[in-house]
């Protein structure tokens, strides 16, 4: 079979495993042959490609980013865009293609399918918030980084007597800010799935300061809101693609509501790109290389439409459709947890 294969959205530790199994499974036991689509579903639109096969793919399992490199294209905002990816798919006479990505790269995905092509899905989302799957890849690696972060501040922090505010990625869920700051020892956590309440954070980091414990650590994921404030939170104004304002800004405007409230003195720093980049761990090279596999075995058994998914132990999966239907926030017990850790009222 003749494959196409492409990575959409935001870059993340692992995309390389997944592209280096997919390719190794399908020329070794499937004598496939693929193409990638370069910078995602734009590579299809203007037809760039790269040769994908056993040397082009030889040692970038350990290698961030991808090879085929992304892009946040809409093929839905480019007049006649879904015409040219059925023109292109079939100039290369691709008998199916694999789609990495999450929630705005599979909705192209379910679009192409009700057009009979021929789609299967990997989710890749560094956020975790993709339905139906346990994890996606990235994510490991992502909460790994976040966390070495945190342990590192901690000596610094405790050494001037400071509150560091720690602000990492999550726009719509905060699996990185619950996973590392529980990890970490954070004494605040804050997420986008509530409302940042500060007169709770700031009792909480004076009843440490009480205790005798003369510096705190907050994590706050770059999505979470403070209700009280009305200023930025935004790299500018400009919506990408898909309807999505760069985020950034909430901790240092925590920063400082922490300090005009407490007196304590109070930084912050935004770990930002550093989450995306570097070598994946070890679990996800695992779990992209598993991925990788199911996910050209399912072109093997002609199911479509489906997305490779995480549960428990075993992959499996789901129609994309359902993948993106809605977002997958952080469960109430996580929080429990939280609050199981710190000093109640």
């Amino acid at each position: 079979m003749r494959i196409g294969m492409l990575t959409g959205g935001g870059d993340c530790p692992g995309l390389n495993a997944v592209i280096r199994a997919v390719v190794r499974k399908g020329i070794l036991h499937y004598n496939d042959e693929f193409i990638g689509f370069l910078e995602g579903w734009r590579g299809v639109i203007d037809d760039r490609t790269m040769p994908l096969d056993l040397v082009t793919t030889t040692g970038i399992l350990q290698r961030g980013g991808t090879i085929l490199r992304s892009s946040r294209t809409n093929v839905k905002k480019i007049e006649g865009g879904f015409e040219r990816c059925l023109e292109v798919i079939a100039l290369h006479k691709l008998d199916a293609l694999i789609a990495m990505g999450g929630d705005d790269t599979q909705s192209i995905s379910v679009e192409l399918a009700k057009r009979n092509i021929n789609v299967v899905g990997v989710p890749k989302t560094i956020d975790n918030d993709l339905s139906g799957t346990d994890a996606c890849f990235g994510f490991d690696t992502a909460v790994t980084i976040a966390t070495e972060a945190i342990d590192r501040l901690h000596s610094t922090t405790e050494a001037h007597s400071r509150v560091q505010v720690v602000e990492v990625m999550g726009r719509d869920a905060g699996w990185i800010a619950v996973t590392s700051g529980i990890a970490g020892g954070a004494d605040v956590i804050l997420a986008p799935e509530n409302p940042i309440d500060i007169d709770d954070v700031v009792r909480l980091l004076r009843a440490r300061w009480e205790s005798g414990k003369r510096f705190a650590i907050v994590v706050v994921a770059e999505g979470a809101k403070l209700p009280e404030h009305t200023g930025q939170t935004s790299v500018g104004t400009k919506l990408d693609s898909f309807g999505h304002v760069r985020l950034s800004g909430i901790g240092q405007v925590l920063a400082e509501e922490i300090e005009k409230r407490t007196g304590y003195e109070t930084r912050s720093v935004n770990l930002g790109h550093t989450q995306r980049g570097g070598t994946p761990t070890a679990y996800d090279r695992m779990l992209a290389t598993r991925y990788g596999i199911a996910a050209i075995d399912l072109v093997h058994q002609g199911k479509f439409g489906q997305l490779v998914v995480l549960k428990g132990t075993q992959i499996s999966t789901i129609p994309i459709a359902d993948a993106i239907a809605k977002t997958r926030t952080v469960t109430p017990d996580l929080f429990e947890v939280i609050k199981s850790l710190q000093p109640q009222p």
